[in-house]
């Protein structure tokens, strides 16, 4: 990973961080979309409870998490509900992020092998190109730089070496 992909990366969770911390806090506690639209057709007094009407909200039961240590967006435990619900959020946070992590990870591009040998241990002998770039001609083919040195051999310009030949 490049030195400006891991300060991105640690900037972006940075962000989420204090976003989840401290600006969750500052969320309507007023009920959403869904809320708005499940309580549609019923009547409610003083303390939020139903008392006539027919809506969707009458329907809802008990969530199956809901004695979890992170239900209700905060953290089981904690008294002062400001805090329970920004340490929720981190967590929830560092938890996305390491599982997201984990996945790339594990679905990370792998450098190819050759015979089982990881490129960085390719040397001179196995492959020529590791070393000299220029042992490679523009066809792709490895070209006779050993071979060029013999007198009488050809050279890439497909004249030979000895000035007599």
């Amino acid at each position: 990973m490049s030195r400006r992909l891991g300060w991105f990366l640690a900037g972006g969770l940075l962000v989420a961080l204090l976003l989840a911390g401290v600006v969750s806090n500052f969320a309507s506690g007023s009920p959403d979309g869904l809320d708005a639209t499940a309580r549609q057709g019923c009547t409610f007094n003083a303390d939020d409870e139903i008392t006539g009407g027919t809506c969707m909200l009458q329907q809802e039961r008990e969530h199956q998490l809901a004695d979890s240590p992170l239900a209700d967006y905060g953290i089981r435990g904690v008294g002062n509900d400001a805090l329970s619900t920004g340490l929720s959020g981190v967590l929830g946070v560092l938890i996305t992020f390491g599982l997201g992590a984990g996945l790339f990870w594990l679905v990370r591009r792998r450098p190819a092998t050759e015979a089982g040998t990881a490129p960085e241990a390719r040397t001179a002998a196995t492959d020529p190109a590791a070393t000299d770039p220029a042992a490679i001609d523009p066809a792709g083919a490895h070209s006779t730089t050993g071979t060029a040195a013999r007198p009488g051999a050809a050279t890439p310009g497909g004249h030979g070496t000895d000035a007599g030949a």
